[in-house]
């Protein structure tokens, strides 16, 4: 790694700091919540929040954003509405209140029929050469505040999400109360904060804060947790009568649910077994490839294996695909076939586990310097308690393992999604250099890679996504009658998604001869709510500057790990 003052070669400089001191560790290993989206080895018992810990932080009342008007006229739009249709225009789009009330087209391409517009609104936008699409779902989210490791304002968080166009998210728990999270769902619901739509699925193990260990208590558990405010339940693992109990439940009672397939429960609990309980979806792609071995019942673990030892885990993880059924061999037809028939939801989550495959790439992403904040730096750096820090010795061998895991796991999902099967979108930021808002815009590019076409990644991010929350006849299509909720850009993010991230992208004037930056969400419209995505970004990059203010930090400056090599 570069000396310190260096400059690295994405243009920003690179600060050097030392290891944390024990006794820090020693206060980290206290305050650790094991409620990460890949837990060391989760127990059916909630961990309760470490006594003295900072209060949950207060977000902020709303100061951002205009309307809702009684009419807005978005004129001259190309829209991409959601379900898979190719992009329409020129559009008039009228918003009445919180709802779509009008799509009028007004001609064609260089061909406008002015008597064919929409009627004067209240508020006008010309937003000739801007696509509108439906506001983004992300699937796999976790609302993080103060008093978590990451030490991040929840108000980063939420602005960070509708900065770069998700308008509906679905937390998978935060090791916080349910009623926390109720709490800012209610006031995002009534717009006095800036913040996305939130359904809460509180993880399974952490309703309650003493043991679940029997079935008729893991149906009562689910039941509290309905009555708490619960959306739907995510899963991790717990023992088997207990899990199917539960999963059983929530379908019983009408809450959706989701689960982790978490490696020590996999030997029962896979997608097969899971769904035949009434699973709704799964996030990641643990249980999936277990569910397709043909020589074995369980993963060849190496012999000294131990579970918690995170670089362990993360690197047999991306071994795993490698042992399992071959691409359209008898077994994986068989899997795909039982998951269609029960219309099973797949989250991938790629951008999750990007770093293990690119270390450098995901640890360097441009966004790091103005957007990340130190806090996060302090969680991502290698560690032996912070979750998802197990760069302890990750080596090339690792990386290539994880890249032959890509290409079989995309290979499933990809297949999967042309045979009608639903792929949801997620992000499952806030870990392994996986930044909130930017890593979703990186997981639409991984269903890229994938094999999705561009309609079909933005189909999966709204339409689809809409459906896995339940939320389809609301939000996630621009139709008329749903809610006014949109993700706006400047020019064609099927041409080029790298126009939607919050950076944007370069490009060549020919005019000037000069390269400039374009792109980045420009508006973020929730419930008729029209807000100035490149407001909320300067925001957040004045929350991470003044961060950097309290450590003696200049802006855009990235803190890493100590970096001198060891002596010979």
């Amino acid at each position: 790694m570069l000396p310190a003052g260096a400059s690295g070669s994405a243009g920003f400089s690179l600060h050097i700091v030392n290891r944390e001191t024990r006794a820090m560790l020693k206060l980290r290993r206290a305050l650790l919540l094991m409620t990460a989206p890949l837990a060391l080895a989760m127990p059916t018992v909630a961990q309760a929040a470490p006594a003295g810990a900072v209060p949950p932080d207060a977000i902020p009342a709303r100061k951002e954003g205009v309307g809702p008007y009684a009419r807005v006229v978005l004129r001259n739009v190309t829209i991409i509405d959601g379900t898979g249709a190719p992009p329409q225009g020129p559009i008039d789009l009228v918003i009445e209140n919180d709802r779509i009330a009008q799509i009028k087209s007004i001609g064609v391409p260089k061909a406008i029929d002015e008597s064919a517009r929409a009627a004067k609104g209240d508020y006008e936008m010309d937003l000739t050469g801007y696509t509108v699409m439906p506001g983004f779902v992300d699937g796999h989210v976790h609302l993080h505040n103060m008093a978590d490791d990451q030490k991040v304002p929840s108000e980063y968080i939420l602005k960070l999400w509708m900065a770069n166009g998700i308008t509906s998210v679905r937390d998978l728990g935060s090791g916080q109360p349910i009623e926390w999270l109720k709490g800012i769902k209610d006031r995002s619901a009534r717009n006095e904060i800036v913040a996305p739509r939130i359904d809460i699925y509180p993880m399974f193990h952490q309703i309650r804060t003493t043991p679940v260990n029997d079935p008729v208590q893991a149906r009562l558990a689910i039941q509290e947790a309905k009555k708490r405010g619960a959306d739907g339940i995510k899963f991790i693992g717990g023992a088997e009568d207990v899990l199917f109990a539960a999963i059983e439940e929530t379908r019983k009672i009408g809450l959706r649910s989701t689960m982790h397939h978490a490696q020590p429960s996999v030997a029962y609990a896979n997608v097969l077994t899971t769904s035949a309980h009434g699973l709704e979806s799964m996030e990641h792609w643990y249980g999936l490839p277990e569910a397709m071995f043909t020589d074995k019942r369980i993963q060849a673990w190496p012999a000294d294996f131990i579970n918690n030892d995170e670089q362990m885990r993360f690197g047999e993880s991306g071994r795993l695909w490698a042992q399992t059924a071959k691409p359209g061999s008898d077994k994986w037809n068989a899997v795909m076939d039982t998951l269609l028939e029960r219309n099973f939801a797949l989250d991938p989550t790629f951008t999750a586990y990007l770093t293990s495959r690119d270390f450098m790439r995901m640890s360097r992403a441009e966004w790091h310097a103005d957007y990340t904040m130190p806090g996060l730096w302090d969680f991502y750096r290698p560690s032996r308690v912070n979750h998802g820090a197990y760069w302890f010795d990750w080596t090339t061998e690792d990386e290539m393992a994880w890249k032959e895991n890509y290409r079989l796991w995309m290979q499933f999902v990809n297949e999967y999604k042309n045979r009608g099967g639903l792929v949801s979108i997620g992000s499952d930021a806030g870990y392994i250099y996986n930044l909130y808002g930017f890593g979703y815009i990186q997981e639409m590019e991984l269903m890229r890679e994938a094999g999705f076409s561009p309609l079909e990644v933005i189909h999966a991010a709204t339409q689809v996504g809409a459906k896995v929350l339940g939320h389809e006849d609301q939000v996630g299509t621009i139709r008329v009658g749903r809610k006014a909720d949109l993700a706006i850009v400047k020019g064609n993010p099927a041409a080029n998604m790298k126009l939607l991230f919050g950076t944007g992208t370069i490009k060549l004037n020919d005019e000037t001869g000069k390269v400039e930056r374009i792109g980045g969400i420009a508006y973020t419209v929730k419930d008729g709510i029209i807000y100035d995505a490149a407001d909320l970004r300067r925001q957040v990059r004045d929350m991470v500057s003044r961060s950097k203010a309290e450590r003696g930090l200049p802006p855009g400056i990235m803190t890493i790990v100590n970096a001198e090599p060891a002596a010979n």
